[in-house]
């Protein structure tokens, strides 16, 4: 049935796209009011989606006559040139004249619709980058240029309306919100487009977000987009002194939880789900800039389980797989966990590659993450739909519990990943003893029915500076973090050092280590313990 229907939506797909190009959908989409702007809002409100550059740039030190003209673009120098936040990076002291010619070239080329440069990402990116840098792209340019360019800001917001259910990104709906709502705000007569931006903003809540306010897809990335889209909006409505919608509220409230419990007081991002690593400084400065302050003191939300204190955090994965929509970037890591220590990661999982290639399906699997594999299988099985790894069979958490005292920590958790083919649950238990600071954790392989030995592995993979060494009597292992020195063993077992493929940076890719446990489950239940000492 999913080729059938990926058959008949792309015969779909194409007759929409002559629909698109046709002069029925242009003069569908120009029906325009063509009044000026009554709201110009901050460029800094913009701050924390975008990098601005310390050093400013003029416009006249580079050669704009023929960019629109230029054959030759990449790809990702295109996305740059049309979403236009390259104007976030111009000194004030620019032309404004040369900047609205730019501009003005670029609307006499694509005035009607174009599939590449009215992408609807790259469309709302446009939107919000011209009216935000008013004062380069709207200020002191005569008449004939206004008309133009409230045409076809209205025009592009028409389109925007026109497909943003047909949108199959959350996060590019959430920014086509963000755009339409906004020029609801900038133009006079047009608070149907503030309106209905808003009521759209409100659904995507309900679809993307669980009664928690953290995103389905449990992709700690995403929760963080969206509490910077959400506020960003919010001020757009306090600037222009309009009524804030009680839902913005109340959904920056639930994000900011979430942000709090994930984020705030972390010394290093963790590596779950679709997330790398990243540097929230600015975002800090840029939310108490605006007098957000956003606190979290519980230790489990969204289906993970965080421990810590001064010294040592624990985080592990405790949650099921998403629905089937919300699976694009997840990774089968039930049951893995980071530990760090002094603000340095000991334990990591590998990150995650987003490009569409074998790099971003070997990321997702459970190899990829610190936890067991069976039978070098990972614990949810994928499908690809047009590009992308989807999970087609998931997982569940059967049983869960915690305890977290001054002295002693304590996560046991279960899932079902494995029954279904090899009649067996995962439980993974792990303690912690402060005083000590010794980490115990017990893998149990338990299997529903006698059935064939099969191998396993248990992995724990580090962040690339840190250093593995395996002792001469081959029974343990000697982990260097910086200045600090930890023990990892395993009775019973043996224990190895293999070398893998590390993606806490995003798009990017180095080398690594981790250390893993191999055998061959022979009893209706494996116990397996390892250990890992500070010394």
């Amino acid at each position: 049935m999913i080729y059938i229907n990926r058959f008949f939506f792309g015969i779909s797909n194409q007759l929409r796209k002559f629909y698109l190009k046709s002069n029925i959908y242009d003069k569908r989409i120009s029906q325009i009011n063509n009044t000026n702007l009554i709201y110009k809002p901050s460029p800094h409100l913009l701050s924390s989606l975008i990098k601005y550059k310390k050093k400013k740039f003029r416009i006249e030190d580079f050669i704009m006559d023929n960019v629109w003209d230029n054959k030759n673009t990449n790809n990702r120098e295109y996305k740059t040139l049309n979403s236009f936040y390259w104007c976030f990076s111009l000194d004030l002291k620019s032309s404004k004249q040369t900047t609205q010619n730019v501009i003005a070239k670029w609307i006499n080329k694509n005035f009607k619709y174009n599939s590449k440069s009215w992408n609807f990402n790259l469309t709302a990116k446009r939107i919000i980058a011209w009216l935000s840098c008013h004062n380069l792209t709207y200020e002191e340019s005569d008449q004939k240029y206004k008309d133009n360019f409230n045409e076809i800001v209205q025009k592009q917001t028409n389109h925007l309306i026109n497909e943003i259910n047909r949108s199959d990104q959350i996060d590019d709906k959430l920014i086509g919100c963000a755009a339409i709502i906004l020029v609801g705000l900038c133009y006079e007569n047009k608070k149907n487009y503030s309106s209905y931006g808003c009521l759209l903003l409100k659904k995507i809540s309900k679809i993307a977000l669980d009664n928690y306010g953290i995103p389905k897809s449990r992709n700690v990335r995403q929760l963080t987009l969206y509490l910077k889209y959400f506020i960003l909006i919010r001020e757009w409505y306090k600037e222009s002194q309009e009524v804030i919608p009680e839902h913005v509220d109340e959904t920056i409230y639930y994000l900011g939880l979430g942000y709090a419990f994930f984020c705030k007081n972390l010394e290093t991002g963790f590596l779950f789900n679709g997330n790398n690593l990243s540097n929230n400084d600015e975002f800090e400065n840029y939310l108490r800039t605006l007098g957000y302050k956003f606190k979290n003191e519980n230790q489990e939300l969204g289906g993970y389980i965080i421990f810590r204190n001064k010294k040592i955090s624990i985080t592990m994965d405790v949650g099921p797989t998403p629905s089937f929509d919300y699976t694009k970037d997840y990774q089968s890591g039930a049951l893995s966990f980071e530990i760090v220590s002094n603000g340095k990661k000991l334990i990591s999982n590998c990150g995650y590659y987003k490009k569409k290639n074998e790099l971003n399906r070997l990321s997702k699997s459970s190899a990829a993450q610190s936890t067991l594999i069976l039978d070098d299988n990972s614990s949810c099985k994928f499908i690809n739909i047009n590009k992308s790894w989807f999970i087609k069979k998931g997982l569940k958490i059967i049983n869960k519990n915690s305890i977290f005292k001054k002295n002693y920590w304590k996560i046991n958790a279960s899932h079902d990943g494995y029954l279904k083919k090899y009649n067996s649950i995962h439980e993974r238990e792990i303690e912690f003893y402060p005083d000590q600071m010794t980490f115990v954790g017990i893998d149990k392989i338990i299997k529903k029915k006698i059935n064939n030995n099969y191998k396993f592995d248990i992995r724990f993979h580090v962040e690339p500076n840190v250093k593995l060494m395996k002792t001469q009597d081959n029974k343990s292992i000697l982990i260097k973090l910086n200045d600090e020195g930890w023990k990892f063993t395993c009775d019973n077992y043996d224990i190895n050092i293999d070398n893998g493929l590390y993606f806490g940076n995003k798009n990017l890719y180095i080398e690594n280590q981790n250390i893993f446990i191999s055998g061959v489950t022979n009893k209706l239940t494996e116990n397996i313990r390892w250990e890992i000492k500070k010394i």
